[in-house]
């Protein structure tokens, strides 16, 4: 089973937003565990608050956790 950090968007609901480039192709970015969903999501977070922290961010241009999700990546058949 893959996994997949989703972000609660208001136009779209939950969706995983997170992309990678492969090739030169821009593809969703799918985890092999949920640990490692969790490990770049924390990461993700870590890197917000160092910019928030060196101020090349605002304190209120973060986001919170609530927003994000780690779910089973289901592959949609087109």
């Amino acid at each position: 089973m893959k996994f997949e950090v989703q972000h609660y968007t208001l136009c779209d609901g939950w969706t995983n937003t997170w992309t990678i480039c492969e090739d030169g192709i821009e593809k969703p970015h799918v985890f092999d565990s949920q640990e490692e969903a969790q490990a770049e999501l924390d990461e993700f977070f870590a890197d917000i608050a160092a910019e928030i922290q060196a101020g090349e961010r605002k304190a209120d241009e973060g986001y919170s956790r609530d927003e994000f999700r780690i779910r089973a990546h289901i592959i949609s058949e087109t």
